[in-house]
C-alpha cells in the first residue's frame, strides 16, 4: 500500500515524459507524497509548472540553483524518499548511471540514493535493442537497481515494437512490490477468482455477479509479498496481476480440473472464486429459439472443489469464502467446519459496500477455533492484506 510513502519521481527527456503527469496523479491518489526531479531536456517535453501543480511540491531541476530551503537538494531528496522511480528512463540516463556518471541533479541524486530505485525504460525500439543499452540495463540490474521491461506497441516514431513506457498501472504495481516486505517469500499459494459460466447453448449461460476483484486483489498482494502465486480465474474483465502461473477457465468443471492438477504444489489454497453450484444437464448445440411454451432447464450438481480439497489437504492451509444474504455467521461457521477449512472469510451481500462488483468489502474472518473478527469497510486490496496477515500467522505457528 502506498499511503504515506514518499516517492522521488525522476523525469528524463523523452516523449513519454507526458505520462509522468498521469503517474504522479495515480501516486497522489493512493496517498503517496511525490517530489519531482526533472532533467533540463525533460522540461522541453512537459513543464515544471505542470508537475509542481500535480505534486503540490517544489520541482527540482538545476543542481546549481539554491532550493527554497537552501538545502543540498540531492541529499535532501535521498533523506526524503522511500523509493526512486525514473519514468521515463531514456538510454542516456541508463547509460550515465550504469557508468557512474553524475553530472546533473538527477544522476547525482541517484548516485547518493540508498533506497530502492526503479527504472522504467522508454525509447525507440532500435535504441532499446542497441548492444550498449542492453549492456547498461544488465549493469543496473547487477548492481541492485530494478529495471522494468518496456511495453510493446505503437511508438512515437510511428513504428511498432518494444520501447513503450510501461503502462501506469504496471508501474504502480512495480512500485507497490518494491516497497512491500517479502514476508511470504518462498510460499506457494493457489488462488481462485471470478465467476464460472455454465452454458445453456452457444449464446447463453448461467453465471453470477462475481467480478473477480477480491481474488485478483489477493493474488496481487500475495505476489508483492514474495509468494509464488498460481491464479486460476473464471471470466472477468480485469488485468491479471503478475503471478507465477495464470490459468484461465470458464466452467466449474474446468476450474475443478485446474485446481486438482495444481493444488498439491501449493502450501496455501485460497478459494475466492464464486463457482456455480449447478450446471445445465443438457447443452443445446444450436441457439434455443423462443416459443410460446415454457422452457424447463434441468440442472446437475457441479463438483464441490473446496470440499474435495478439505478431504485431501494434508498439511496445507485452506481458506474459503462465504457470501450470504441471511444468517451470515451461522452459515459461515457450518461451511468452515463441514469443508475442513482453516479460515473462512464471510460477508453479507445485503450490506452496502460488500457486494460482488464493489471495490470495497466488509469481511468477518473466522478460524477453526471459533475466533471471529469483523473488520470495518475497506478496499479489497486492504482486505487482501488482512486475510494474508492471518495466513502468515498460521504459517508461522504451524498450527492447523
Amino acid at each position: 500500500m502506498l499511503y504515506g510513502k514518499k516517492i522521488v519521481l525522476g523525469i528524463t527527456g523523452g516523449i513519454a515524459a507526458y505520462k509522468a503527469a498521469e503517474l504522479t496523479r495515480a501516486l497522489i491518489k493512493e496517498g503517496a507524497q511525490v517530489k519531482v526531479v526533472m532533467t533540463k531536456s525533460a522540461a522541453e517535453f512537459i513543464t515544471p509548472l505542470t508537475m509542481q501543480t500535480l505534486s503540490q511540491q517544489q520541482v527540482y531541476i538545476d543542481m546549481y540553483s539554491p532550493s527554497v530551503k537552501y538545502d543540498m537538494a540531492h541529499i535532501s531528496l535521498v533523506d526524503f524518499a522511500d523509493a526512486f522511480v525514473i519514468a521515463p528512463a531514456t538510454g542516456n540516463i541508463i547509460g550515465k548511471v550504469a557508468s557512474g556518471i553524475a553530472d546533473d541533479l538527477l544522476t547525482t541524486t541517484i548516485m547518493a540514493a540508498d533506497k530502492p530505485v526503479l527504472f522504467c525504460p522508454a525509447m525507440n525500439d532500435k535504441m532499446l535493442a542497441n548492444a550498449f543499452v542492453q549492456e547498461n540495463i544488465g549493469k543496473l540490474r547487477e548492481n541492485g537497481y530494478v529495471v522494468m521491461e518496456s511495453g510493446v506497441g505503437e511508438l512515437a516514431c510511428k513504428t511498432s515494437g518494444s520501447g513503450r513506457l510501461p503502462e501506469v498501472v504496471e508501474i504502480m504495481e512495480e512500485i507497490e512490490a518494491l516497497l512491500t516486505d517479502k514476508d511470504l517469500s518462498g510460499v506457494k499459494i493457489l488462488i481462485t477468482a471470478g465467476p464460472t459460466q455454465e452454458p445453456l447453448d452457444p449464446v447463453r449461460y448461467i453465471t453470477n455477479h462475481s467480478s473477480g476483484k477480491m481474488g485478483y486483489a489477493l493474488a496481487a498482494v500475495a505476489g508483492r509479498r514474495g509468494a509464488e502465486v498460481i491464479l486460476i480465474s473464471g471470466p472477468v474483465s480485469l488485468m491479471a496481476p503478475p503471478v507465477a502461473k495464470f490459468i484461465q477457465v470458464r466452467t466449474a468443471r474446468q476450474m475443478h480440473k485446474a485446481v486438482m492438477e495444481n493444488y498439491k504444489k501449493a502450501k496455501v489454497i485460497i478459494k475466492a472464486a464464486a463457482v456455480a453450484d449447478y450446471r445445465p444437464k443438457e447443452i443445446s448445440e444450436q441457439k434455443i429459439k423462443k416459443t410460446g411454451k415454457q422452457l424447463a432447464v434441468v440442472l446437475d450438481k457441479n463438483p464441490d472443489i473446496i470440499e474435495e480439497i478439505g478431504r485431501n489437504k494434508g498439511g496445507r492451509i485452506v481458506v474459503g469464502f462465504a457470501m450470504e444474504t441471511q444468517n451470515l455467521l451461522a452459515n459461515a461457521k457450518q461451511k468452515l467446519k463441514s469443508k475442513n477449512m482453516d479460515l473462512i472469510v464471510a460477508n453479507d451481500l445485503c450490506e452496502e459496500g460488500a457486494g460482488f462488483q464493489a471495490d470495497t468489502n466488509i469481511i468477518t474472518i473466522i478460524d477453526k477455533k471459533g475466533k471471529t473478527e469483523r473488520l470495518d469497510k475497506m478496499t479489497k486490496m486492504r482486505a487482501a492484506e488482512e486475510i494474508l496477515n492471518r495466513v502468515k500467522i498460521l504459517l508461522k505457528s504451524g498450527s492447523r
